[in-house]
């Protein structure tokens, strides 16, 4: 099985998603959101194949997210996509893709849905 996983190594929900991955033998690619954001329409792809919104994809515990406006009711998916193209740390992660799907991986156990 292969997977993609949009990672940071800075944070140990992702380490520890990663690390499932790689223990159940499933070749992964990892990419490093930080240093190499998708694009705005990859990343809408991702959330349609998830099932989710933009907002239910933001980092809203990020300070930057509040500082924004993100968090608040009327902030609309195209202002929440259009702040994580520019500061993709509102992404949230691990999102992790496989052939069974895409789903966003908090708690890291949930990786286990796409094996």
């Amino acid at each position: 099985m292969k997977a993609t996983i949009y990672h940071n190594p800075m944070c140990g929900t992702s380490r520890k998603t990663l690390e499932i991955l790689t223990n159940e033998g499933v070749e992964v690619t990892v990419v490093e959101y930080l240093k190499a954001p998708p694009s705005r329409e990859e990343l809408e792809r991702l959330y349609a194949r998830a099932g989710m919104t933009a907002r239910e994809g933001l980092r809203a515990k990020e300070p930057l997210a509040e500082e924004l406006g993100l968090n608040d009711p009327s902030a609309t998916d195209d202002a929440i996509l259009d702040a994580m193209m520019e500061h993709p740390i509102l992404i949230q992660r691990p999102l992790v893709v496989t052939e069974k799907g895409v789903r966003l991986c908090r708690p890291q156990e949930e990786v286990r849905q796409l094996l």
